[in-house]
């Protein structure tokens, strides 16, 4: 594996995202104006229910709701219909020829466009929420949202690549990209804590790769001290990249096998 190309492909994509100040401003508006009105709305919910809904204060849910929706605006949400359209194009043979996996490039590339936004979230997040709520995380907590952060992307893009990867049999990865942003919405807790679901399905839901997409930042954002949910992404990390590997290895042998 060449480090060296992993590394100049993350930095010239991360250049890249820089670039696109106007790109970036519209996500940042964006990503202030979702995480201001869901935060009211779960605030609002919270107050309703006494103070707290779910075992969340009205203010522990409004910096939940900043750490989910930075894990997956970060990123780019169309990624795998792109990576469906490379494959069926054909534009995956011509990756074959680096001299490093396509998914190792692919990756690097992905992380590189996303650490400018996931800084300029934060940052927005630290602005809009320190108004309304009037605190800020503390550095312990802060730190390790910012780590679960980085492992969520992590989790989502090799999660996307595995998914991705039918375009090898089936050419079209447009209904898998539908069918797995839902499952991150509402199993992965992006948009509401898992705690909030029926007991079967938050049982459920905690045991699923989405969780380790979304809400284990959110939850410790939020202040709760669960250490061991970098623990569960870390094991997240280490399957998905196992079987994302795995299916790239088989989809480009195929194509080699096949002829493109």
């Amino acid at each position: 594996m060449n480090a060296r190309l992993l590394i100049i492909t993350a930095a010239t994509s991360a250049r890249r995202a820089l670039a696109e100040r106007g790109g970036l401003v519209v996500s940042a508006g964006f990503y202030a104006a979702v995480i201001a009105v869901l935060g009211s709305l779960w605030r609002a919910a919270a107050n309703a229910h006494g103070g707290h809904l779910a075992g969340y204060t009205g203010t522990q849910l409004t910096w939940y709701i900043a750490a989910t929706e930075a894990a997956t605006v970060s990123l780019n949400l169309r990624l795998i219909e792109d990576i469906g359209d490379d494959i069926a194009s054909g534009t995956i043979v011509v990756e074959l020829l680096r001299p490093a996996s396509v998914l190792a490039v692919r990756l690097a590339a992905e992380i590189g466009r996303a650490l400018p936004r996931l800084a300029l979230c934060l940052v927005t997040a630290a602005a809009v929420d320190g108004a309304i709520t009037r605190s800020l995380p503390g550095p312990g907590v802060a730190a390790a949202a910012v780590v679960a952060l980085l492992l969520a992307m992590l989790c989502n893009l090799a999660a996307q690549h595995a998914f991705a990867s039918a375009a090898f049999w089936v050419r079209d990865a447009r209904s898998t990209w539908f069918l797995y942003q839902k499952l991150v919405f509402v199993v992965g807790g992006m948009l509401l804590p898992l705690e909030v679901l029926p007991g079967p399905l938050e049982h459920i839901a905690k045991l699923l790769p989405f969780m380790a997409m979304a809400y284990a930042p959110g939850r410790l954002a939020s202040g709760h001290v669960e250490p061991v949910l970098l623990l569960v992404q870390l094991l997240w990390v280490a399957g998905l990249l196992g079987v994302a590997a795995a299916c790239f290895t088989a989809g480009e042998r195929r194509l080699q096998v096949v002829g493109g």
